[in-house]
């Protein structure tokens, strides 16, 4: 287990993915900032069993597809660090905050385009671009992206576009940023079971379907997933950078 006290950045980890990613970064000894959308109670619950495993926790309001707020949680992330742990930078991003939007292509809205376009794409490209400044040489970002930017399945045609394109901006952000020692890496989870796939897992004979494609034969749980990303940002993951690491238990292979 890792002491390090370094502290991560989880958007969206008040919940499902995000919130599994934290606790394992605080399970290897990592101070964890954590952002909500809407739901603070939650946040405030993750960050009292990050806190148990005897780190640091601080949780933070974001937006992340409103631009615009960038530079004024850029001040608040600063400022709460600075108060909570001395520190005036974070090593570890985690892009993990998303929205779902299920349409088949003929269906899809420019609304519901754009929201998944300022959430999945925009907003993870200037959320990162912003806290630069932030980012410890040295440090790591992680993005989520999504089984569905290799694989089609119907009604996901705008969703899994945001996600090839997160997969394409993380190859640049390692060249880029490989100067500073900074890694670059994505993981694209397969359907797991949360808050944030229930209409996909409500759907008739969906999760028998997928279970029947899945090579380890059952859909995934935020366990599977939160201890890769724990994995790419400890050392063992050091040479490690511009990877697509797909966590989906050999889905539609």
């Amino acid at each position: 287990m890792e002491k390090s006290n370094k502290i991560a950045l989880v958007t969206g980890g008040s919940r499902g993915l995000g919130r599994n990613t934290a606790l394992k970064l605080a399970q290897d000894g990592h101070n964890v900032v954590l952002t909500y959308h809407s739901r603070k109670d939650e946040a405030e619950q993750v960050a009292a069993e990050i806190e148990s495993h005897g780190v640091g926790a601080v949780v933070l309001q974001l937006d992340a597809g409103n631009t615009k707020s960038f530079d004024g949680f850029k001040t608040e992330l600063l400022e709460k660090i600075k108060a909570k742990f001395g520190a005036e930078q974070i090593y570890f991003l985690i892009n993990n905050g998303g929205i779902e939007s299920y349409a088949m292509f003929s269906d899809a809205t420019e609304e519901a385009f754009d929201n998944l376009m300022n959430v999945h794409f925009k907003g993870v490209y200037f959320l990162t671009q912003k806290l630069l400044p932030v980012l410890a040489d040295g440090g790591r970002i992680v993005n989520f992206s999504s089984g569905l930017a290799r694989f089609a399945t119907p009604g996901y045609s705008a969703y899994s576009s945001m996600k090839a394109a997160i997969d394409n901006l993380t190859r640049y952000l390692a060249k880029e940023l490989g100067s500073r020692g900074i890694t670059a890496n994505t993981v694209a989870p397969g359907p797991i079971e949360t808050d944030f796939t229930k209409k996909t897992f409500e759907r008739p004979g969906t999760k028998d379907y997928l279970i029947s494609q899945t090579a380890l034969g059952r859909v995934g749980q935020p366990d599977d997933i939160g201890g890769v990303v724990a994995f790419l940002c400890s050392d063992r993951a050091g040479w490690v950078t511009a990877q697509r690491i797909e966590a989906s238990g050999g889905l539609f292979l």
